[in-house]
């Protein structure tokens, strides 16, 4: 019937795919990295316009109905009175702000009381956090900060040419520590706490309306958070889990509700599509590979898989727990790595190489099994990052997660979810679909891998690490 666009705005580049609006098919693609070097914790908002304008470049977007946009999440932009930056957005994981967060959990009464009020625990990345950096380092600043918006709600804005009503969506607004997935609604009181005073948020608006359209006629729609675009791109509902493999790791899920977790092991967001996406996050993943690598004098983690596929599952009873910066799932924030089962047969590279992998991959089986415990619904397994092509990784994840894994080819999942809430906003608009039901677009196209055979093996190989882990951290998961 027509053509959309969805626009990812990463940490660092733009990416635009145009989709087919019935089926999704990617049409034509887009990119440009933003004109900033390396990965500083302050941006001028105005280097994502920049990367925009040159990757829809070309005649691009010509006939394109409506946009979505995807954005980096965390990224605080605050704006005074008149619309204006106060300062630089501040973004990404920003170790600035981590007194800032020790500050706020014990301002609000510790960590049951934020995982009750907004289900999150404050991170030195979240707005809120910021807020409170800001408040305290820059107070000149903060007292001038207006408006707070987050990276897409800014895209959104400016795409719009700046209208008085500013919007956001349910998946952002769960990531700033100031709105909760379970009531629906912000807690100015948490800004204020952070910031020392009321500021302006934007109205939250549903995942199929539109945030208005340009003077030009194009559609906008709400927009939403990288993760969350990224889950919608790949089409994941009920019964589906993601587990990303960076150098920390994530596993999120689709839930119908909102899960509250006084633990605060579980971050409470809400999705793209109406439902909810509870994460939980570990700190050690691929990190813990790339130490093992370089440990035993490997190049790269091509190397480290391949000497891992010479050991058998179980590394002959070597166990690593990978927390080697601390942990967050268990929360072991002073912990370091262990490395048991030492005896001389099991003394060998190729053992170290499988135990790295089993381990980082048993870490992220703890936190899919946080999910597990608390009524998540877990079928398969869908399997991002680089280290999912690894085939180390691949033969040992089926039976460690007790779960069809599914490897998607790589793709630009972020931007392909932004073009499919465009489409979804512009059937709602013309009247085509409906407000509660997305376009059906084809799925990811995958790899699918199933635990059969190896299923108690794995188990076992995973009680061995549950073993290590209660003997050296007795009790880390009880809450």
């Amino acid at each position: 019937m027509g053509i959309v666009a969805g626009l990812d705005s990463s940490p660092d580049f733009t990416r635009i795919v145009v989709c087919d609006t019935d089926t999704g098919a990617v049409l034509r693609q887009g990119y440009a990295p933003h004109p900033v070097e390396g990965r500083p914790s302050d941006v001028d908002p105005q280097a994502w316009l920049l990367s925009l304008g040159e990757a829809a470049g070309g005649g691009l977007l010509e006939g394109v109905q409506a946009i979505g946009v995807s954005a980096q999440q965390n990224a605080l932009v605050p704006l005074d009175a008149q619309g204006a930056t106060v300062r630089p957005a501040m973004v990404g994981g920003d170790k600035r702000a981590q007194v800032a967060a020790a500050d706020l959990v014990d301002a609000l009464g510790g960590r049951e009381a934020w995982a009750q009020a907004v289900g999150c625990v404050p991170q030195a990345g979240q707005p809120v956090t910021k807020l409170r950096w800001l408040a305290r380092t820059e107070p000149e600043n903060a007292a001038r900060t207006a408006v707070l918006l987050q990276a897409h709600d800014w895209l959104v804005w400016q795409l719009l040419g700046r209208p008085v009503r500013r919007t956001t969506d349910r998946g952002g607004a769960s990531g700033t520590g100031y709105w909760s997935a379970a009531t629906g609604g912000y807690r100015p009181d948490l800004v204020e706490l952070a910031l020392g005073h009321h500021a302006m948020l934007p109205e939250v608006i549903g995942p199929s309306e539109a945030a208005g359209t340009t003077p030009e006629g194009l559609l906008i729609s709400a927009g939403t958070g990288e993760t969350m675009a990224a889950a919608f791109g790949l089409g994941i509902g009920v019964g589906d889990a993601v587990v990303s493999l960076g150098a920390s790791g994530s596993v999120m899920a689709v839930h119908p509700e909102p899960l509250l977790d006084n633990s605060g092991m579980i971050t409470s967001l809400a999705d793209a599509t109406g439902m909810h996406l509870p994460v939980v996050t570990t700190l050690n993943a691929v990190r813990a590979l790339r130490g093992t690598a370089e440990l035993l004098g490997l190049p790269d983690l091509e190397s480290l898989s391949d000497l891992a596929m010479k050991s058998t599952p179980g590394a002959h009873g070597l166990v690593l727990l990978p927390y080697l910066e601390g942990e967050r799932t268990p929360n072991l924030p002073h912990t370091a790595g262990t490395l048991a089962g030492l005896r001389r047969e099991s003394m060998k590279p190729e053992h170290l190489a499988r135990a790295a992998f089993e381990g980082m991959l048993c870490g992220l089986g703890d936190a899919l099994d946080v999910l597990r415990g608390r009524g998540v619904e877990v079928r398969r397994i869908f399997l991002l990052g680089a280290a999912a092509e690894l085939p180390a990784v691949q033969a040992a994840a089926p039976s460690l997660f007790g779960a069809q894994v599914v490897v998607p080819q790589p793709a630009d999942y972020a931007a392909i979810g932004a073009a499919r809430q465009a489409a979804w906003a512009l059937g709602v608009s013309q009247g085509t679909l409906d407000p509660r039901t997305p376009p059906p677009w084809q799925g990811a196209a995958a790899q699918v891998l199933e635990p059969g055979e190896e299923l108690a093996v794995g188990q076992a190989v995973r009680q061995q690490y549950v073993s290590v882990r209660e003997q050296t951290h007795p009790g880390a998961f009880r809450s």
